[in-house]
């Protein structure tokens, strides 16, 4: 590799988003829709996603809540999308562990006062759309590369990548991940947690209809199985469970698997979608709890900006990581967009409003989260009766409901 000359001069832009995820794609395309000049920083971006297969799903399979939906028409992309891969979720219903007819919370979507609770789709298939929308984005610039280093200046971040090349912004954006390198330069801890658990994922075809509805059920030995509504009779799945049962899981045949659902949850998969028929090859992801110190830095002259997977991450009992992290990204583009004439992009006081108004919305779904999660893997016969009376109180308070349903949605108003 040849040395850069001592007259070289690195690339301008306002905004370096790092990361090429969902949540990373959104926000750049957001950001030079905002007429900002936008260097989007991830390997291997030219690589064209696969394409959807008629009568198949793949694994990344999402629910996308209302407030998904409202940045993703901010940035007019939903109404692009291919809907008919897209499911409307129109109720939950949500079940303990002892199977009592009162041990259970049923959410609908009409008693909310809401069209859907949720849609339920491919990461791919917004991901293709995003691709496709930037493409005629001429404030964006993709860059196939690594970070390999930051350096702050007083209003300027230098990145140094790992071909060479360097650019200068005023701003970086964090969406790398859990992992996140950006995070790891800019100084910011995190403090994590590991479930010890991991998430098999895998499409099902099933018997009967689902309705419209996603389903939950708590299990005694503190597993979690959610069975998301697809269009037509499939549903996808996603079992939260011990490491070593989702090695057994894995290497179950389909009649094994049959023997499963007919005896988890006393039996109520069965009774309530009927037979199933694999129609994905199922898979594993660990999980964890993780969450930023901060969600800016550096502390005294901050100026990268953490979203998504990089500043929280959370079980999926909740079905929000997503959602959270694109609620990251409307935040960073209404601060920015609503921002004084006289204030550059990265002026301290914007980047601590975006990190105040991110901080409630957060705290809240990582607590509750990562509470339901503990509650319900406690094996003792007092907290037994506690979580499952718990459902079936909320259950009986409309009030209650109501509030837990609109903090689900996460609406973010875009003037």
């Amino acid at each position: 590799m040849t040395s850069l000359p001592p007259s070289f001069k690195p690339r301008q832009f306002d905004i370096a988003v790092v990361g090429a995820g969902l949540t990373g794609k959104a926000c750049a395309l957001g950001l030079a829709q905002l007429g900002l000049s936008v260097a989007h920083i991830a390997p291997a971006q030219n690589q064209p996603l696969p394409e959807p297969e008629s009568g198949h799903w793949g694994q990344r399979i999402y629910a996308f809540s209302p407030s998904t939906q409202t940045l993703l028409k901010k940035i007019q992309i939903w109404d692009a999308l291919e809907l008919s891969r897209l499911q409307v979720v129109r109720e939950m219903r949500i079940f303990g562990d002892r199977n009592g007819p009162q041990d259970q919370l049923h959410f609908s979507a009409f008693e909310a006062g809401t069209p859907q609770l949720a849609w339920i789709g491919e990461a791919n298939l917004i991901e293709k759309t995003l691709d496709q929308a930037s493409r005629f984005q001429n404030k964006l610039e993709h860059i196939d590369a690594l970070v390999k280093q930051l350096e702050f200046a007083d209003t300027q971040v230098k990145l140094i990548l790992d071909n060479q090349a360097e650019i200068s912004v005023k701003l970086v954006v964090g969406a790398d991940g859990a992992r996140s390198f950006i995070r790891d330069l800019t100084g910011i801890t995190v403090k994590q947690a590991e479930y010890q658990q991991s998430a098999v994922v895998a499409n099902w075809l099933c018997e009967y209809p689902h309705l419209e509805t996603a389903y939950q059920w708590f299990l005694g030995n503190g597993d979690i199985l959610a069975m998301l509504p697809l269009p037509g009779k499939q549903v996808s799945m996603v079992w939260s469970t011990s490491t070593q049962n989702a090695a057994t899981l894995l290497s179950l045949n389909e009649a094994s698997w049959a023997a499963q659902f007919a005896d988890v949850a006393h039996g109520a998969v069965d009774a309530t979608l009927g037979s199933l028929r694999l129609n994905s090859e199922p898979a594993a992801f660990p999980l964890s709890k993780i969450r930023a110190a901060q969600m800016i830095g550096p502390a005294l002259n901050p100026q990268v900006v953490l979203v998504g997977d990089a500043a929280h991450v959370m079980h999926p009992l909740a079905g929000q990581g997503l959602n959270l992290g694109l609620r990251d990204v409307a935040s960073l583009l209404q601060v920015l967009e609503k921002r004084e004439s006289f204030r550059q992009i990265n002026d301290p006081i914007l980047l601590r409003r975006y990190e105040r108004q991110r901080q409630g919305d957060t705290s809240a779904l990582l607590w509750v989260t990562d509470r339901l999660k503990k509650l319900f893997s406690a094996q003792s016969s007092f907290e037994q009766g506690l979580r499952n009376w718990g459902l079936g109180f909320v259950n009986r308070s409309h009030l209650l409901k109501r509030r837990l349903i609109h903090q689900a949605l996460g609406e973010t108003h875009f003037e």
